[in-house]
């Protein structure tokens, strides 16, 4: 089958579950309350979403101290908090106990079964669940790597994950390269907002070269960027921050000389921070054809927008 562009290579065959009741449970990181939180329900399903929005008290949510975790007790205490009844309140806390040890053993930030059920026969079971892996930790779990279906990865974010780079693909075409998510994020707003001058031009992705701006790094985003069909300019926007301007020009100056004749799209060139005059001053001295230097974010983002559009 094609689904959406995404074929299916491999089909996971389970046991059917004879149903009896449908519960819900989950266990998550609450960054406002920089703890770890559970969500129990003995009212799983579909509905469990419209569930905590019109009766949220049904939801029962317990909040877990990351240095203890869910022992005996504090299961005791989400099956209770829960209401579930008190013939089914150990076996369904053993089960959470068993999903806590997934959640703490394999570093996830979620863990999250809709439905846990109590079968015909009496048995508890994790029946349909979902895993959100948390990256970061990733060095400590090498056969996480297996889990991963390279097979409907984009190829585009295949390869810049193998550069170590964070880029996500997007459905446009001003490739942007900018230092620091927050900054990304403004600028995939700001190009948005410009390009509905020039037919809705939208950014074609997100890239974060981070705080080392070298030639190295700049050649690998661009060489992602560019081999990106949908691209038609790119816009680099860089605030000079503990990396200087300098070593940001520089970078881009070597990402070009190292591409050559591969670096074939316009590039706009945001520089702010610090030693910006002594960055521009490269660019301009190295007189790239390639090369807009825009000294302000939206003036650039504009200019990046209308080149993608000429180029459509």
């Amino acid at each position: 089958m094609d689904i959406k562009g995404h074929t299916v290579h491999r089909v996971m065959i389970a046991a059917g579950a004879q149903i009896a009741e449908e519960y819900y449970f989950s266990v998550l990181l609450d960054r406002a309350e920089r703890r770890y939180l559970a969500m129990c329900s003995v009212e799983g399903g579909m509905e469990i979403e419209q569930l905590a929005v019109e009766r949220p008290d049904a939801l029962a949510r317990v909040a877990v101290d990351p240095l203890v975790g869910i022992d005996a007790a504090k299961a005791a205490e989400i099956v209770a908090v829960a209401n579930f009844p008190e013939d089914l309140r150990g076996p369904v806390a053993d089960v959470i106990q068993k999903l806590w040890t997934v959640y703490a053993e394999e570093d996830a930030t979620l863990v999250e079964v809709n439905p846990l059920v109590r079968t015909e026969d009496g048995s508890i079971v994790a029946l349909d669940g979902k895993v959100t892996l948390d990256e970061n930790a990733g060095f400590r779990h090498a056969d996480h790597e297996a889990l991963e279906d390279k097979a409907a990865a984009d190829p585009l974010e295949a390869k810049a994950k193998a550069l170590d780079l964070n880029y996500v693909k997007l459905d446009g075409a001003v490739g942007i390269i900018g230092n620091g998510a927050g900054l990304v994020m403004s600028t995939l707003d700001v190009v948005a907002y410009a390009g509905e001058q020039f037919g809705g031009v939208k950014p074609a992705n997100f890239l974060d070269i981070g705080g080392g701006a070298s030639a190295a790094v700049m050649a690998n985003g661009l060489d992602v960027i560019l081999n990106d069909p949908q691209v038609k300019s790119v816009f680099v926007n860089v605030f000079g921050g503990i990396t200087s301007c300098i070593e940001v020009a520089n970078g881009i100056v070597g990402a070009l000389e190292t591409l050559g004749d591969e670096a074939s799209k316009p590039l706009v060139v945001r520089l702010d921070g610090n030693a910006v005059e002594e960055g521009r001053a490269i660019l301009a001295a190295a007189n790239h054809p390639l090369v807009t230097i825009v000294e302000t974010m939206d003036g650039a983002a504009a200019k990046a927008a209308e080149l993608a559009a000429a180029a459509a």
